[in-house]
């Protein structure tokens, strides 16, 4: 897996060395809980995503790039694999997440964070001028190395995350 982001020179411990990507695969069964969990890291990891894996049971692995190392049961050892040598993901934490907060323009969003592009679903690439309404949570999808926004559009010719932090349940007024 290849990142597009630089990876951090401080361990856990402080001293210093080199990131690298870890699989980690604790059988979260959504993706809320899988980011609760990396909210809860100390350290920070420079970058982590979620990866949905089908076996042996579905569940959310995760991919790190990290200084830290991280414990997976046996069992769960080929999705850990799967996640750190995947090509596709969904990002959680990332350079600049911190940042994407409130209503910024595309080209904003492309200058405060590691987001390599951002696209409207079915559209092909957004306006650099188009406002984001983040919703203060971005979630940028991993995909052979870059970190690519996937937007849809909203009213007023604003365009907000596809992935949007409490989704209204399919069928939700039927």
């Amino acid at each position: 897996m290849t990142y597009s982001v630089a990876p951090a020179a401080i361990s856990a411990a402080g001293t210093v060395g080199a990131a690298r990507i870890v699989g980690v695969s604790l059988g979260h069964t959504t993706l809320a809980e899988a980011d609760h969990w990396i909210g809860s890291l100390s350290p920070a990891p420079v970058l982590a995503c979620t990866h949905l894996i089908a076996a042996p049971f579905p569940h959310v692995a995760i991919s790190l790039l990290t200084t830290s190392t991280f414990e997976t049961e046996p069992e769960l050892r080929p999705a850990a694999d799967a996640a750190a040598s995947g090509q596709f993901g969904r990002a959680v934490r990332f350079p600049g997440v911190g940042r994407l907060t409130g209503e910024l323009t595309v080209s904003e969003i492309l200058q405060r964070s590691s987001i390599s592009r951002v696209e409207v679903l079915g559209s092909g690439l957004a306006d650099r001028d188009t406002v984001v309404d983040t919703g203060d949570f971005v979630r940028p999808q991993f995909r052979g190395g870059e970190l690519v926004l996937v937007t849809t559009p909203a009213v007023g010719g604003r365009l907000v995350p596809f992935e949007r932090r409490d989704p209204t349940p399919c069928c939700a007024d039927h």
